[in-house]
């Protein structure tokens, strides 16, 4: 069950992360779109940006700080095994 849960976690986070990175590349083209007067959606990612990105790179963080205290936790408290 334990297994399982984590097994979900990291998939979550990975999709999360993906979620993270394309916000980063979509605001790093816009910005250098307004450079060049192009409109690339920077004012669109600005309007996403509380709703959106800020709770996926909380939910980033938090799940990446939790998947690393429940490891710890497993590594901590399974039981030894003998060499």
């Amino acid at each position: 069950m334990r297994e399982k849960l984590l097994e979900w976690l990291n998939l979550a986070l990975v999709a999360n992360l993906f979620l993270v990175l394309l916000s980063f590349f979509w605001l790093a083209i816009a910005v250098a779109g307004r450079a060049f007067h192009l409109p690339l959606g920077l004012d669109l990612w600005y309007r996403l940006w509380q709703p959106v990105f800020t709770p996926a790179i909380g939910i980033l963080m938090g799940g990446a700080l939790l998947s690393g205290i429940i490891s710890w936790l497993n590594k901590q408290f399974a039981p030894k095994q003998p060499l």
